[in-house]
């Protein structure tokens, strides 16, 4: 089997680059299940039921998200509706929609997806370490590969999330950075890990936004509204081969595609 993951969705050019490319990259990867990080997609910040929904009927299987989920208030109901939809497992208990889920990949395979949150540089979420200790023990057995996206600021928290997790789950890849790291590999007991998938997004940009604005607040430290960068799109993400006997990575390598078309 082979799981894709595509790193934080950026903006309108990345839903659009998405929607004309990723069946045909489902097609000739031989694709057969995808997750994709929709923290940024509506407008560059937060995700809401219009882009959520382009993002689903573009090919995508799980939508996971981060600390901007809660930004478009018109998702929450969603998140309460659409399974396929995840916010951080880890918020706190009460709060709209599930960080957990369970989808059938292409080949009839039972994926779990589960969506944890750092609290280094992040906020004063619930521990992510013993999030998935629960959600593992609770439900584990109900899908045949589990695959769980860290989205977190610290290098050093997913790190450590992929060694926690190492030999209990298929892979463990980082999101939130926006920047692609180079240190994917299977550790001891078949997890994938790569601590952040990247983006998908304009390229010509800092992290996604225009430089002019991100310049600005750097340099006058004055308030500044950003917005989502215009040009070529970068698709990045990371391929996952996994074992269906075992449910265990047997590979896992980067993904980063342009698309000059935007």
């Amino acid at each position: 089997m082979r799981l894709l993951f595509l790193g934080d969705v950026v903006g309108r050019g990345a839903r659009l680059v998405l929607r004309r490319r990723l069946r045909a990259l489902r097609r000739e990867r031989a694709v057969d299940f995808v997750v994709a990080n929709g923290e940024n997609a509506a407008g560059g910040k937060g995700l809401d039921p219009d882009s959520a929904e382009e993002l689903l009927d573009a090919g995508v299987d799980v939508i996971t998200s981060g600390n901007h989920v809660w930004q478009h208030t018109r998702l929450l109901p969603v998140l309460e509706q659409e399974s396929r939809i995840l916010r951080p497992e880890n918020f706190p208990v009460g709060n709209p929609g599930r960080g957990w889920t369970v989808q059938r990949a292409s080949d009839g395979r039972r994926v779990g997806v589960l969506n944890l949150i750092g609290r280094a540089f992040m906020g004063s979420y619930d521990c992510p370490f013993r999030a998935a200790d629960r959600v593992l023990a609770e439900h584990a057995a109900e899908a045949d590969v589990v695959f769980v996206d860290m989205h977190g600021e610290a290098t050093s928290e997913k790190v450590a999330m992929g060694w926690y997790l190492a030999g209990r789950v298929a892979a463990v890849v980082g999101s939130h950075t926006h920047v692609q790291t180079a240190d994917e590999r299977v550790l001891p007991g078949g997890t994938g890990y790569l601590t952040d998938a990247g983006m998908c997004g304009p390229v010509d940009s800092v992290i996604g936004m225009r430089r002019e604005e991100v310049l600005r607040r750097f340099v006058t430290q004055m308030p500044v509204r950003f917005e989502v960068a215009k040009g070529p799109v970068v698709l990045q993400g990371a391929f996952i081969e996994v074992d269906t006997a075992t449910g265990r990575a047997t590979g896992i390598a980067r993904m980063q595609e342009m698309d000059e078309s935007c």
